[in-house]
């Protein structure tokens, strides 16, 4: 899509999407006798199985295997002594890897103590590096690409004129990536379609890196007046990288909350700690649209794997 505007690219993923969601078989022979290596590093439940049921549809065969727990574990620093745990280093794995599929996939997580290495996105750029066919990101240390499509999504479904989104802080039990939020606000500034409103409390800001054009608000009940999309998401601090946040108190959605909004719709990547990022009051009812946005995630995925297969 070069030479497209930004906007005008997502807008055209979106439909293809919706497209897909509408007769998810019509390309069916499009991936036959292709194949894509979905590589996980860390845990996965929608990604995966998303991912798994796009690439059916598309005629594709998908293989998951997940490193460590199902094969060796992975080196991953380049010119290290591997007289530790690693058994196999990432720069021998994914070139064998690149010559069993015409696709490859991964997903990995940040660390959360080094910042400059997690940003610097150095186990995905590495498997780019070493691989000779189509990488796609099924998230890394700083973004969710696919989550993000799927988002819009669901949002473009809702047949708004130009609403106002929130991307609202909500407590957690222990530090979580930054990468679902990054990635939502890089997309929704990239679709500019919306009037978009980040409400955190102070020392939680993502980097300005992917927040560019949204508004930074650090009053919840402000941020969510005439609100029409509430995305609820932790995230632990970029500045002081990792930190949990201590001003935690307030910040869980309650339905109270919804009454400042413009009848807003609820969404949340999934998976979610009820009752401590949202309670069961608003998970639970009209407004929730999380089920229909984590199913959105096959045609995410489809939209995407269809155009690569497009340049095989």
């Amino acid at each position: 899509m070069q030479g497209i505007p930004l906007s005008a690219s997502i807008d055209r993923m979106i439909a293809r999407a919706l497209d897909y969601k509408k007769n998810p078989w019509r390309d069916v022979q499009a991936g036959a006798r292709k194949r894509i290596g979905l590589i996980f590093l860390n845990p996965s439940l929608r990604t995966r199985l998303s991912t798994q049921v796009a690439a059916q549809q598309l005629g594709m065969e998908a293989i998951v295997f997940n490193i460590g727990s199902e094969g060796w574990s992975w080196e991953l620093e380049d010119g290290a002594v591997m007289n530790g745990t690693s058994v196999e280093h990432i720069r021998d794995a994914v070139p064998v890897l690149s010559s069993y599929f015409d696709v490859l996939a991964i997903r990995t997580f940040p660390g959360l103590s080094d910042r400059e290495a997690d940003y610097a996105e150095t186990v995905l750029q590495q498997f780019i590096a070493y691989a000779s066919v189509p990488v796609i990101s099924l998230e890394s240390a700083t973004l969710h690409p696919l989550q993000s499509l799927a988002d819009l999504i669901t949002i473009q479904e809702l047949e708004l004129k130009r609403p106002k989104i929130v991307l609202c802080w909500a407590p957690h039990i222990k530090p979580l990536p930054q990468c679902v939020a990054n990635s939502f606000a890089q997309w929704v500034g990239a679709w500019d379609r919306a009037d978009f409103v980040i409400a955190q409390p102070p020392g939680m800001e993502l980097s300005e890196t992917f927040t560019t054009g949204a508004q930074l608000v650090y009053d919840k009940a402000a941020a969510l007046r005439d609100a029409d999309v509430v995305y609820v998401k932790n995230w632990s601090a970029y500045r002081s990288y990792g930190a949990m946040g201590t001003d935690q108190d307030g910040w869980m959605l309650q339905p109270e909350d919804m009454e400042k909004t413009n009848r807003a719709k609820i969404m949340h990547c999934l998976p979610v700690r009820r009752n401590i990022e949202l309670s069961d009051a608003l998970l639970d009812s009209s407004s929730s649209i999380v089920t229909r946005q984590a199913a959105n995630r096959v045609w995410a995925a489809q939209a995407v794997l269809s155009n690569i297969i497009q340049s095989l």
